[in-house]
């Protein structure tokens, strides 16, 4: 059986990792080559680096410090921000990245996913959609959830997979920070409408946020925190724990 992976966020502006409620109100936390460090040592199935403002700040991915980080890390890396060429990806899979998330440059220049899968792979390929409600549709925003687009989200993600990305971010804005549970209405619909691996982003707050996803989603391939991982609030051995008690394979 496949066991569902728990994934740590670490969100990184100015060289440090920052969290805030619904994408906005950041505050700093620690060191990302620290915390990473210890997410690789502490059970984590993998990681994720995100430049947060990157994109919105038109520059390109604090190389040094992803290096410096990728050094740490002895679990699969996804890297993100400011993603907008092959020469981006070739970049940061040089500095020790898995696979690299791309959001805002995808919405740029959709041709974006199809080139890069042609040159390393869907598996190399992450789409990262970071999604709110607006009058009861769901909208992909852009440059850090700043920016409406327009695009609705479930048409901008078949797309997306069907030009060669190979995992799924979903990141829900209205549920990101405030620990009331996951998106499960926006995730059941992107897992209805495509068959690679599905990532929840936004919205957990204790262990039973994350059974109630995979029990209530089993299509749902890995669970996505930062502040409750980061604060020490929820501790990853523990959270395993529960889900095999569950019935929820992971691995311990």
């Amino acid at each position: 059986m496949i066991t569902k992976r728990i994934i740590p966020c670490l969100d990184v502006r100015n060289g440090n990792v920052v969290k805030g409620v619904n994408f906005e109100g950041l505050r700093e936390i620690s060191s990302p080559v620290e915390l990473a460090k210890y997410y690789s040592e502490c059970g984590a199935d993998e990681l994720v680096f995100y430049d947060i403002t990157a994109s919105s700040d038109g520059r390109k991915l604090f190389s040094d410090i992803l290096c410096e980080t990728a050094k740490n890390v002895f679990i699969p890396l996804t890297v993100g921000g400011g993603i907008n060429t092959v020469d981006d990806f070739d970049r940061v899979l040089k500095c020790g990245a898995d696979k690299v998330s791309v959001n805002s440059g995808a919405i740029k220049n959709p041709q974006l996913i199809e080139q890069a899968a042609k040159l390393y792979g869907d598996q190399c390929v992450v789409l990262s959609v970071d999604i709110k409600r607006v009058d009861g549709v769901f909208r992909v925003f852009a440059k850090g959830g700043r920016e409406n687009t327009g695009l609705e989200a479930i048409e901008w993600i078949k797309r997306g997979v069907d030009s060669g990305a190979g995992e799924i971010v979903v990141n829900s804005i209205d549920t990101d920070g405030v620990k009331k549970g996951f998106d499960l209405e926006m995730l059941n619909e992107v897992c209805n409408a495509v068959s690679v691996p599905v990532i929840a982003s936004g919205g957990a707050g204790n262990i039973e946020d994350f059974i109630t996803l995979f029990k209530t989603l089993p299509k749902v391939d890995a669970g996505l925190a930062a502040s409750i991982f980061h604060f020490g609030e929820v501790k990853i051995s523990d959270l395993k724990k529960e889900m095999n008690k569950n019935g929820i394979p992971a691995r311990l």
